[in-house]
């Protein structure tokens, strides 16, 4: 066993997740990564494991969280990236949209979450820090992502709510609510519609959302914060 401490991250195959890993390496830790094709993106060392998998799939999770505590003994932090999003007016969402959504969004944060507290309930410590969406407390007249937000704003109240109910128990659980960051699912949108999304003007890096990550995960005195990375967008009007 390790002396380090010990980071899962999911969605970890590109743009946040991918960064978070990144950074949690650098920073000395032992890190899980997992995705559906998560060995095709990353390289796995002997401080980096990579589980491949849909984390909507409880087995999935099971199965990130025992290669944590099997190979490092611990698991200090939780970091759940793994997201969809789409966007189209909200008499135009399928029920399949929602089924991909809520199996992706919310019960990737559920079960991997579920199991990840058992473990720090043993150790009287840890913390979780999930990745949500300034759009959810901020909509953005002509980014239609009603039902995406249904499944984001949903996740920032479960944080706040789990905050309080483990508090007693050392385990902290906090949000990072990016506005655009220039991550591939931004590859094809013009720069200028997007720089226009937010009152700074400009467009997030996957740094700026890593570090936010970062300090939530060494942040002892932080729990049930939702701390937006967005530019401003959730203050109002620009």
């Amino acid at each position: 066993m390790s002396d380090r401490k010990t980071v899962i991250v999911t969605g970890a195959s590109g743009g946040i997740g991918a960064g978070v890993t990144e950074a949690f390496l650098k920073q000395g830790y032992n890190v899980v990564a997992t995705s559906r094709n998560v060995s095709q993106s990353l390289t796995a060392s002997t401080s980096l494991i990579l589980v491949d998998g849909d984390i909507g799939k409880q087995e999935t999770a099971a199965e990130v969280v025992e290669a944590a505590t099997k190979n490092f003994g611990t698991i200090d932090v939780l970091v759940t990236s793994a997201g969809i999003f789409y966007t189209k007016p909200f008499t135009e969402f399928t029920s399949d949209d929602f089924s991909s959504l809520a199996s992706v969004n919310l019960l990737g944060f559920i079960y991997i979450t579920q199991f990840a507290v058992q473990q720090m309930l043993k150790q009287k410590s840890g913390c979780v820090v999930s990745i949500t969406a300034a759009l959810a407390d901020n909509p953005i007249a002509g980014v239609n992502a009603s039902v995406s937000m249904l499944t984001k704003g949903g996740l920032n109240a479960v944080i706040r709510s789990l905050a309080m109910e483990y508090a007693k128990e050392g385990i902290r659980f906090n949000a990072v609510a990016p506005g655009v960051v220039d991550t591939p699912l931004h590859q094809g949108d013009p720069k200028e519609a997007l720089r226009g999304l937010q009152p700074m003007g400009c467009i997030g890096s996957v740094k700026d959302i890593t570090d936010a990550v970062l300090y939530l995960a060494q942040a002892g005195q932080v729990t049930g914060e939702i701390l937006h990375v967005d530019g401003g967008a959730h203050v109002g009007r620009w």
